[in-house]
């Protein structure tokens, strides 16, 4: 697992350990994880055999030149995944990419309006053209945001009211959303599948999709709201009919159902 000590790697590291899952060897730039390196500081080091790279690393922010390092970051996931001699990369992509809209499928166009999604739609390009004679199945998970670690997770830990935008419909942004012990047994059952089953994208998402304002009250934090300026998005929701072909033994998602019996 590359990524191990960032945001979304703590979160499912931790629910893979509360679902006393095995643990997978880490990779991180800091120290505390099983391989500490980053491609900065040199040529890949020496990778124990295994089958399956979760590739959870990435670049959330900054200009164009430093979004484009998710690209780097994917084709390093797979020098690791050589090395290791796996058959998987399954690679963290974003619900980023499509843009707007609601139930979102792998099929519809990607229209990224935001620069972290032009990123990460770059990186599934980059991705799709790999050599395919190598052996090696990839697959771009693009992920609904993740709770606990989206655009929101800041502002709720500062205590002071959270600003959202509110649309014409006088609610806020409707999104989609995933637990990390969601997130983590889909994980853990893209590394158990046949590296054949593997599509190319998947979107991994819980139903139903959550008002920001649901999850700023559920955290006991007051909202403050402005008028959504020009080019925010009101709603962008995915379709999770693909996921759910593919692991139809997948439990729902408590959490993410939970939150949405609060909504009003």
């Amino acid at each position: 697992m590359t990524g191990a000590n960032g945001q979304v790697g703590r979160l499912v590291l931790r629910a893979l350990v509360d679902m006393d899952a095995p643990r997978p060897v880490t990779l991180s730039r800091r120290s505390g994880a099983d391989i500490v390196w980053t491609p900065d500081t040199g040529p890949c080091p020496p990778m124990p055999d295994c089958d399956a790279v979760l590739a959870l690393w990435g670049v959330t922010s900054g200009d164009d030149a430093a979004l484009a390092r998710n690209s780097d970051l994917a084709r390093q996931a797979r020098r690791i995944a050589l090395a290791a001699g796996a058959s998987r990369v399954i690679h963290l992509s974003s619900a980023a990419v499509y843009g707007a809209g609601l139930g979102l499928r792998e099929s519809d166009p990607a229209r990224p309006v935001s620069a972290y999604g032009r990123a990460k739609l770059a990186m599934e390009r980059t991705i799709a053209a790999f050599p395919r004679r190598e052996g090696l199945c990839h697959c771009c998970l693009r992920v609904a945001n993740v709770l606990g670690a989206d655009s929101l997770t800041p502002a709720l830990a500062s205590g002071a009211p959270v600003v959202l935008d509110r649309f014409g419909d006088g609610r806020g942004p409707l999104r989609s959303y995933v637990s990390p012990a969601s997130l983590a047994r889909v994980l853990l059952a893209l590394t158990r599948l046949p590296a054949s089953r593997l599509p190319p994208l998947l979107n991994v998402a819980s139903a139903p999709a959550l008002r920001m304002e649901t999850l700023v009250r559920a955290a006991g934090r007051e909202v403050a709201w402005r008028p959504a300026p020009d080019g925010a998005l009101a709603a962008v929701t995915l379709d999770a009919s693909a996921l759910n072909a593919l692991m139809p033994a997948l439990p729902p998602d408590g959490d993410v159902v939970a939150l949405a019996g609060s909504q009003p």
